[in-house]
């Protein structure tokens, strides 16, 4: 037979059960005891006739219940009573009092401090709405902050929610640290796991305007950002249909898995391929790096989708007039794909919307009155240098057999592409690459690119482009270090030689691009920075996602800087208006021109200038150059 409980076990089980509820409960408890010692006292002074001394008639109930009520929870009034026995029954009164009062401060502090622990381990829900959600945590997210302050400057309420699995006062103080300013933006830090669908919710994903998924810093940082994908998706139902949702991918083969489980809702932003092509590009064209920052970057002009009916109808060309504070770059159909520089006598549809570059989407605005065009400054241009070049690439990664594939590419025929490194595993990737390139011929060389004496030895100012690849085999700090040491030999070596070669450095960890100034118009320091910027502008408008979809692909339009003299005569005062025109018989789209002049002054943007007023009055020298959407 088991052993029957005895009545204080009994008791002592029902007490712990309710000290385990919470202060709630104990608060609970703590009034049944007053309650009880009250009535108590109360109906001890009305059946034994007690009452105090100066008293003329005997306490009714609701008199006594009241005394008793007053001496329980304020016991200095004990001292002022009069009469032994009403002393001595108000006495145990206070004495019962004074354990309730002392446990309920207590309890209220402890639940207090408890509480308090919970917010600052940030558990709680926020209660925004139409709020930027970012999920995970990398040093980028100080970029993306920084961006989202910006883009938002001209918002009424703009937050910015993070969900991290990282403790709420460190994040809050990291940020506070590395964010420059957020102005009017708010910044909500929040503790929870991204891949816990539970824990995901104190961010409210349902009510979020987008969401960022950052990639995490591990050996398989898709693995998680597919894992929260899963848990923001998975079992929302249809109600998913409303989330705006970027994400950060590593690998080109997770691009079809994010598809299939986003079921359309996720723009993808695959890292590392963005960054060899930037790479690609901006080497080869002095003050393209600069262009491209910008476009990228809320600071300065950049990409909006603009929508006017009044478009309907109008030739490419015809629109394009019509801006008088922005450039028109493109056609986004109401369905179809987006053409980005059109035809000149391609027509706007109903419910066509506008690609255009502008300071601002509230300076978008179509003039009355179309631009005048100055027939007699625009000349013939004259037929394109296809002079081999160079490329000196330092260093080697998974990266590089996709950049060299690129250069060659974007390269004149009979270019020659040299690569050093120290992975002898190296030579043969590269050997093979070389059957099957195109215009440009590779070799190798292995050899210590941190090296001075191996650097002389390779006179790198007979190079026209320098390219330094961080190694993915050793931590990124290593790595980094390695082409932070190389750089500073590269730019030793142009300064010694009066070379104008390009430099491009490749630096993994983002912090590390600020320790790196750029010091010369031609050097260009590539790192995740530059996609963290185009995650922010997919996060505010997932429409420019085909637009920077062809600028960084071979077979789409490009971004190029060309002469200006192949645009209007050398030396005779054209306006922006006119320019473009020039630019529009070409099949190119004109967004913006560089001055040799400024080439060297970082305050005026080493000579670059995007969304030109249409009016604007400009006499180019032959060093000067034309900023144009083209296809080669």
């Amino acid at each position: 037979m088991p052993e029957t409980p005895t009545i204080s076990q009994r008791i002592r089980y029902a007490f712990d059960n309710v000290m385990g509820r919470g202060p709630v409960a104990l608060i609970g408890l703590l009034l049944v005891l007053t309650l009880a010692l009250v009535l108590f006292i109360s109906t001890v002074l009305v059946i034994g006739g007690v009452a105090p001394g100066d008293a003329k008639e005997p306490l009714d109930f609701i008199e006594a219940f009241w005394l008793a009520v007053v001496r329980t929870l304020d016991p200095g009034t004990f001292g002022a009573d009069t009469g032994w026995r009403f002393r001595l029954i108000m006495l145990i009164d206070t004495l019962g009092g004074i354990f309730i009062v002392a446990s309920l401060i207590g309890i209220l502090s402890a639940g207090l401090e408890d509480r308090l622990g919970e917010m600052r381990k940030g558990r709680s829900l926020v209660v925004e709405e139409g709020h930027t959600l970012i999920l995970g945590w990398s040093p980028k997210i100080f970029t993306i902050i920084n961006e989202l302050a910006i883009a938002n400057e001209s918002a009424g309420k703009p937050r910015v929610v993070v969900v991290a699995a990282r403790d709420k006062v460190e994040m809050d103080d990291a940020i506070r640290e590395r964010v420059r300013r957020t102005g009017r933006m708010k910044v909500i830090c929040r503790t929870g796991n991204p891949i816990d669908p539970s824990e995901i919710q104190v961010g409210r994903p349902m009510s979020a305007k987008s969401i960022i998924i950052l990639a995490p810093e591990t050996e398989d940082p898709d693995a998680q950002v597919l894992k929260t994908i899963f848990a923001l998706i998975g079992n929302a139902g249809t109600e998913t249909q409303r989330l705006r949702i970027v994400a950060e991918i590593h690998d080109e083969r997770s691009l079809q898995t994010v598809q299939i489980i986003g079921r359309g809702r996720v723009q993808s932003v695959l890292l590392g391929d963005i960054i060899t092509r930037i790479a690609a590009q901006t080497c080869r064209q002095s003050g393209l790096s600069v262009v491209m920052t910008e476009l990228l970057s809320f600071e300065g002009n950049e990409f909006y989708v603009y929508d006017n009916p009044a478009l309907a109808g109008k030739t490419f060309r015809e629109a394009g007039r019509t801006f008088d504070s922005c450039v028109l770059c493109g056609i986004l159909p109401e369905s179809g794909e987006l053409r980005l520089n059109p035809p000149p006598d391609a027509r706007f549809q109903k419910g066509d919307r506008a690609i255009v570059i502008a300071l601002d989407d509230s300076l978008i605005r179509i003039s009355e009155d179309p631009d005048l065009i100055d027939e007699s400054a625009i000349c013939a241009p004259s037929p394109p240098a296809r002079i081999p070049e160079r490329t000196l690439l330092l260093g080697w990664s998974k990266r590089g057999p996709r950049l060299i594939k690129e250069l060659d590419t974007y390269s004149t025929p009979n270019s020659i592409i040299h690569v050093v490194t120290e992975d002898a595993m190296a030579a043969g990737t590269i050997a093979r690459l070389g059957h099957n390139m195109a215009r440009a011929t590779t070799t190798v060389h292995i050899d210590d690119t941190t090296d001075r004496r191996a650097l002389d030895a390779l006179n790198v100012p007979a190079y026209d482009h320098v390219i330094v690849l961080c190694a993915d085999d050793v931590p990124a700090q290593r790595a980094d270090a390695r082409a932070m040491i190389t750089l500073a030999h590269l730019r030793d070596i142009a300064e010694k030689a009066g070379a104008a070669f390009s430099i491009t450095a490749e630096m993994l960890d983002v912090r590390d691009r600020d320790l790196v100034r750029v010091n010369r118009p031609d050097d260009f320091v590539v790192s995740d920075e530059l996609t963290s910027l185009m995650v922010v502008q997919l996060s505010e408008s997932r429409e420019l996602a085909p637009v920077f979809r062809e600028l960084f692909t071979v077979e789409g339009c490009e971004v190029y800087l060309k002469p200006a003299t192949d645009y209007v005569t050398h030396g005779v005062s054209a306006t922006f208006g006119t320019l473009a025109e020039a630019a529009s018989r070409r099949l190119e789209t004109a967004i913006g021109y560089r001055l040799a002049a400024f080439a060297g002054d970082p305050s005026r943007g080493y000579g670059v200038v995007l969304n030109p007023p249409k009016t604007e009055q400009v006499a180019f020298s032959a060093d000067d150059k034309i900023i144009v959407l083209s296809e080669n």
